[in-house]
């Protein structure tokens, strides 16, 4: 089984991952841990840099429960909706894990909404966590 987790390194995506681990260690799954960022290679340094720590912490966090993980920063340029379940559907994963954050509806229509995007348009289970 093939667990997906959509992470910024913000509280609900510590969340997600915390629960994705839970899921992982009852089915014997893999977890896959994924950052887009959206700029692609617009995108300074020290952004690149800040996404990579929180991807190299995250692993740490699932590797330290005896669960295989790989971490993955796409830079296609994407919105993060569209490159996560473009990713989702090319690795035939099995469940998405991804926070998602309070926002009014203001904010979703001028910021849009990742979680959203992944809800409606994932190939398989979304789990959200807030």
């Amino acid at each position: 089984m093939k667990i997906m987790v959509c992470y910024d390194g913000s509280n609900v995506a510590k969340a997600a991952l915390d629960l994705a681990k839970k899921h992982a260690k009852v089915s014997n799954a893999k977890i896959y841990v994924l950052t887009s960022m959206e700029g692609g290679p617009r995108v300074p340094l020290r952004e690149f840099e800040r996404t990579e720590k929180n991807l190299k912490e995250a692993k740490s966090i699932v590797r330290k429960d005896d669960i295989s993980c790989e971490t993955h920063l796409l830079e296609r340029g994407l919105e993060a909706g569209e490159d996560l379940v473009q990713y989702a559907e090319k690795n035939q994963i099995d469940e998405i894990f991804i926070g998602a954050r309070r926002r009014s509806k203001v904010g979703k229509l001028i910021f849009g909404s990742t979680a959203q995007f992944v809800i409606l348009n994932a190939p398989c289970p979304v789990v959200t966590v807030k």
